[in-house]
Order: structure tokens, then sequence, then C-alpha cells
């Protein structure tokens, strides 16, 4: 049976990326915590990432952390340049495009920045963590690097995509909500971590490590 191709992995971490940041853009209520929209999706990008830093090595997660930056400066230029041509005369939700993604640059320059030093922390916390366990306790570097991970996450997204459009008490309740959406997402992926590097890395041994 021909090996699977971790290249899948990888299009759905900038799939993923893309999508929550247009997300970010609602927030949402569930059980009483306040959260963005994109909390369905983007805790999953530090999971691929683990995968990929698995199987791959840390050099091809570092890339694929940079790939996702430069498809979310991408992203915010076509929608720029989007929100800049000329409306149709019969076309009226102009408005409705600028309030729902008009916020889409600060969403994501806040993404990026909590994106680029959130997950390149992971990247280098999951190989530490490697090092230190001599390549055992998958589920520990999975979870201790991605838990810490979203801490910085959650603070320095929140922090800069809301603050002065919500008030302080609600910037810190959406920071502790996300937070601990996101580490109960962690913990709950975990058998999805090993189930993905065992499909995609039965052949690692075979890979050079960076």
């Amino acid at each position: 049976m021909a090996q699977p191709n971790i290249q899948f992995i990888k299009y759905l971490f900038v799939s993923s990326l893309l999508l929550a940041n247009i997300l970010a853009s609602k927030i949402i209520m569930l059980g009483g915590l306040v959260l963005p929209a994109a909390i369905i999706l983007y805790p999953l990008t530090f999971l691929f990432t683990d995968v990929v830093a698995e199987v791959e090595g840390k050099r091809s997660a570092d890339a694929l952390v940079m790939t996702g930056f430069y498809m979310s400066l991408f992203m915010v230029i076509v929608i720029l340049a989007g929100k800049l041509l000329p409306p149709a005369g019969f076309w009226k939700h102009q408005e409705a495009y600028n309030a729902i993604l008009g916020s889409t640059p600060r969403i994501v320059l806040a993404s990026m920045i909590a994106y680029i030093v959130s997950q390149r922390h992971d990247v280098w916390a999951f190989h530490w963590w490697r090092e230190k366990t001599a390549g055992r306790h998958l589920w520990l570097r999975n979870n201790l690097s991605t838990i810490a991970s979203q801490m910085i996450d959650s603070v320095l997204f929140i922090g800069i995509a809301f603050w002065d459009t919500v008030p302080p008490a609600t910037i810190g309740m959406m920071i502790l909500s996300q937070y601990i959406v996101k580490v109960g997402i962690a913990l709950l992926d975990t058998p999805i971590c090993y189930m993905l590097v065992r499909l995609y890395g039965s052949d690692r041994k075979q890979i050079q490590r960076a």
C-alpha cells in the first residue's frame, strides 16, 4: 500500500489558518464562554504542526509555519483589494462586505503576530520535549508544547485584535475562555495526533531529520 502523503496535512493546516482568520471576526458565546468563532478551527493548526514536526522534523514544521504566515498576508491583500474595487450600482451589500471582512486586516495582523510567536514556540517546545524524552511519550510533548503555546497565542491575539473595541473585562474573559477551550481541544486531540503520526509517519525513520 502506498504511503499516505503528509502534504495533505499541510494543506489542511493552511486552509484551517486562513478560514480561522475570517471566522475570528465573529464573537460567539458557548456555555457562558466568550470566544471568537475561529475557535472551531485554529486549535487544529497546532495539531497539524505537531504531526509535521514528528514525521518530518523541525525544519519542515518551521517552513510550514512560514508558509501559513505568507498565505495570511496574501489573503489580507486580496481582501483589501476586493474592498477597494467599486461595487456595481445594483449590488447593495458593500456595507455587509465591510462589516464581515472589513475587520479582517486587524484580525489577521493580530493573528499573524500571535501566530508567528506561538507557532514557532510550539515547534521549538515540541522538539525540546522530544529531546528530553529521547523520542518517547508523544502525548507529553504534544500537550505540553501546545498548552504553553496556546496561552501565548490567546493573550497576543485577543489583546491585539479586540483592544479598544470591547471592554477590558470582556477581553480578559475572552482570553480565559479561549484558553480553556484550546487546552480542552489539545487534550482531546491527542489520540488524533497518534493516529495521524502512525498514518503518515510509518516510514519516518527513513526521513532525514533537521
